[in-house]
């Protein structure tokens, strides 16, 4: 009978001290929710629990908060404390070891952390060159025998890395397509080459500076290589989780490098680009670019893009590509507009 009461006084005092050493937020109408407290923005608090998950609660519905362990706070002034919190009567106190209390009213909080999503934080505010990178590559091809006898290829590689204030972005993409039927002509029906490598930083509000460079071949429309250096201002009309739109404006020097002539100029470029998740799965992009020749105000190059990506699991699914461009004055005897579609499998890699 002794040993089952040590037993039960044991299990009681555990009790006891695991909720002594939980997270507890008490809400102006009364409720009590314990649990760990996992980051704030200032306006909303998450709280971890054992019997709910995560729960999110509104700040300004908070009547006290006490922390058991260290969190990270961060102040409108910049100032970032780390402490055991303790919140009452709209005021913020802040326990430093080994150091003062420090005080603030709630109104001034802009985030909460706890040590690991801290960590997370600071590790995007500085990541290694090989993080936090999304890789892509999509591949298709096509293949007929018999009556007809044609062979298509097309692969493309995109790479994106953003940090909080920065982006840096790669694309590569070709298609070969070939018409093996005896006496054929042409028996090369499609041979284009594009790239390019860009860099995004945020400026001020919305607006961010670019600054790249693409290249392209076509070998039906004579084009050895036509090489786009440039830069200019952005804007974020709309950034939102499943949403995008930035408008952009600026200016390059364009080399193109035809069979039987070459150009140079420099180039003024008007654009946008968006892209939109449709589904949980589904994503789209579409960008269009108009690139009129500063030396001669008549001739231009337009591109439109368009495309959609569906996933299947995290690093599989199926894409389908759409673009067009378009050149005012191309070489004698080639056409104006060169028109790609492209569907095949989509594979997609994080260094997340």
């Amino acid at each position: 009978m002794r040993t089952l009461r040590i037993i039960t006084v044991s299990f009681f005092m555990l009790i006891v001290a695991g909720a002594t050493l939980a997270d507890q937020i008490v809400m102006k109408n009364g409720d009590r929710l314990t649990g760990s407290i996992e980051k704030s923005d200032g306006k909303i608090i998450v709280l971890k629990t054992d019997y709910a998950g995560e729960l999110t609660v509104k700040l300004d519905a908070v009547q006290s908060i006490t922390s058991a362990g260290s969190l990270h706070v961060v102040l409108k002034s910049g100032q970032t404390i780390a402490g055991s919190v303790a919140v009452a009567n709209d005021t913020l106190t802040v326990i430093p070891y080994g150091n003062p209390p420090a005080t603030a009213p709630i109104g001034e909080i802009t985030a909460i952390r706890d040590n690991p999503s801290q960590a997370a934080y600071e590790k995007m505010l500085h990541p290694g060159f090989t993080e936090d990178w999304d890789l892509g590559a999509n591949v298709g091809f096509a293949l007929t025998r018999g009556n007809s006898e044609t062979s298509n290829l097309a692969i493309a590689f995109t790479a994106a890395r953003q940090t909080q204030h920065d982006k840096l972005a790669a694309y590569a993409n070709t298609i070969y397509s070939t018409n093996d039927a005896p006496g054929a002509n042409p028996s090369t029906t499609a041979n284009t080459t594009q790239g390019g490598i860009r860099y995004d930083h945020d400026l001020a509000g919305r607006f961010f500076g670019f600054a790249g460079a693409d290249f392209m071949s076509n070998g039906l429309q004579d084009l050895n290589l036509r090489s786009v250096f440039g830069g200019g201002v952005g804007y974020h009309v709309i950034k939102a989780p499943n949403t995008t739109l930035d408008l952009l404006v600026g200016a390059g020097y364009t080399h193109e490098s035809y069979t039987t002539i070459t150009n140079n100029f420099a180039n003024a470029s008007i654009g946008d680009e968006f892209t939109h998740k449709l589904f949980k799965s589904t994503s789209v992009t579409q960008n269009l670019y108009f690139y009129p020749d500063l030396n001669q105000t008549s001739q231009y190059r337009g591109t439109f893009n368009f495309g959609t990506i569906t996933k299947i699991n995290t690093w599989f699914g199926w894409q389908t590509a759409f673009g067009d461009i378009y050149v005012s004055n191309p070489p004698a005897g080639t056409k104006q507009n060169d028109i790609i579609f492209t569907t095949g499998l989509n594979l997609a890699f994080s260094t997340k």
